[in-house]
């Protein structure tokens, strides 16, 4: 109980710092009405403890299950093995090209093309294996995840790259802007859902090209809010290949609060779209 007090005590410490970093300002909140305010309350309140519900969801292999029975298992990327001893993956009955990643952390992938360092991927799985990636931000869906590995197949473009990733930042069911970003993640553009260009960001540095409007915009629409059905906020990101729609994952603490919008405007335009009531 002293060792659980102490993680909870020194989590909220270290959420409360990187909100004065990124925003200059303490977080002294009452009653939180921006985005990002909104964004801490819910990273403080998981701190301490978090409805099942977004631990099934930030796992990114229960979220699987959660995917099929909502909108059909059609939309998930073929799964070619699981498990938690990366010296059993089966090189050999892998497909010429794959992605490696974990149920239970960010931005853990690795594309793979054969022929490859078969070595170095036990290394590096056994590496993310042995995380909590809980302790990488203090993100508290993340805590009591059991680490596992994800072979799926690799999605490219018609072109033969990999494709862009639309997030749709959904409240309370509703779709209301799209975020697109390469792979590299140097580039990110901001749509409203009828594929109006946006003014908002969030990332210094990065481009913000102009994206075609994909196509089945309304079939992404349609599934990101049956997806977000019941949350008050959830990011649902989706690939669109050739008019093929897949999804990628459900986000709930983007960039775990590392994001500070521009213009200001933004925080409370989006925070005034979130119910918190959903939050339980």
């Amino acid at each position: 109980m002293r060792q659980q007090l102490t993680r909870q005590s020194d989590g909220e410490a270290i959420l409360k710092q990187r909100y004065l970093s990124v925003h200059g300002r303490p977080f002294t909140v009452a009653k939180p009405e921006t985005f990002t305010e909104k964004l801490y309350w819910r990273m403080l309140a998981w701190n301490r403890a978090v409805p099942p519900i977004f631990v099934q969801l930030a796992d990114k292999l229960s979220a699987r299950e959660f995917v099929a029975n909502r909108i059909g298992k059609e939309y998930l990327p073929r799964l070619l093995w699981q498990g938690q001893d990366p010296v059993s993956i089966p090189f050999t009955n892998l497909p010429n090209e794959y992605v490696v990643k974990t149920n239970h952390a960010s931005r853990q992938v690795l594309v793979v093309t054969e022929p490859a360092d078969h070595d170095a991927i036990i290394a590096t799985c056994k590496k993310w294996i042995d995380t909590n990636f809980y302790w990488v931000s203090r993100e508290g869906q993340y805590l009591h995840i059991q680490p596992k590995i994800l072979i799926e197949e690799c999605l490219r473009d018609h072109g033969g790259s990999l494709p862009l990733d639309y997030k749709i930042w959904c409240f309370n069911s509703v779709p209301e802007l799209i975020q697109v970003i390469n792979f590299a993640r140097d580039s990110h553009s901001f749509y409203d859902p009828y594929w109006k260009p946006l003014d908002l960001s969030y990332s210094k540095g990065k481009s913000s090209p102009d994206r075609s409007r994909p196509d089945q915009l309304e079939e992404m629409l349609s599934l990101a809010t049956r997806l977000s059905d019941g949350f008050g906020f959830v990011r649902v990101d989706l690939y669109n290949l050739a008019g093929r729609i897949y999804f990628g994952e459900l986000t709930f603490t983007p960039t775990a609060g590392h994001m500070k919008l521009i213009p200001d405007r933004w925080d409370l335009e989006l925070g005034e779209k979130w119910d918190m009531s959903l939050e339980s």
